[in-house]
């Protein structure tokens, strides 16, 4: 199964890939986690992405796709496909993908198109606190799904944090980048025939029904 989830930052597509990695047994690649962990690291990868990142900006599409080329090129990839979560984020990194894609003869299966008012992102975005054990990530939301003690995870024990750029001014500058850059990802992969949108809901448990029916 190789499969794209496209959605505004704050959709909630990381809470749908990890039931997804976890039910089909298909490796999530989420370029965010793999450029944050270089930032924690330290690297000269990650300190050149955390200056664009800080800002709410697309880190540029070189050091990206060079990352996802070596990520879909491990033995996981080639025996059970992926989950592409956060790229493509532009049309010449979809074109990149589909050339690099073609010449590996594989193809897309399905691109998982989130659909949230940006209202609903911003208020999910500065209420998001996330589990800092790198083995958990479990997302909580103060507003809707809290933690059952504050600042603590309730699956590992683990401390919560905000992310830096959970704060309103870099949650509107993203969503005007996606809304000019990635949002016509919607319309080119829509000519290919292989968009299925999901109106975000309430539950998140709705959410993952609507995208099952879609993965049956």
């Amino acid at each position: 199964m190789r499969l794209i989830i496209l959605g505004a930052p704050g959709s909630g597509k990381g809470s749908q890939c990890k039931w997804i990695t976890r039910d089909y047994d298909v490796p999530h690649i989420s370029t965010g986690d793999i450029l944050r962990k270089n930032i924690a690291d330290g690297t000269e990868l990650g300190m050149e992405a955390k200056s664009y990142m800080d800002k709410g900006a697309l880190v540029p599409d070189e050091l990206v796709v060079n990352i996802l080329k070596a990520r879909i090129s491990e033995p996981d990839c080639k025996e059970k496909g992926f989950l592409l979560d956060g790229f493509p984020r532009t049309i010449a990194q979809a074109q990149t993908l589909d050339a690099f894609l073609t010449a590996e003869g594989v193809s897309i299966d399905k691109v998982i198109n989130l659909e949230v008012p940006d209202e609903e992102i911003m208020s999910r975005a500065i209420n998001r606190r996330t589990c800092e054990n790198p083995d958990c990530k479990e997302i909580y939301n103060l507003r809707d799904n809290p933690p059952k003690v504050e600042g603590v995870c309730d699956k590992c024990g683990s401390k919560l944090f905000q992310r830096k750029d959970d704060n309103e001014e870099t949650v509107k500058n993203r969503l005007e980048v996606y809304h000019a850059q990635t949002e016509p990802l919607i319309a080119y992969y829509s000519e290919k025939g292989l968009v299925a949108t999901v109106i975000g809901q309430e539950r998140l448990e709705d959410t993952i029904a609507l995208v099952k029916e879609i993965l049956k």
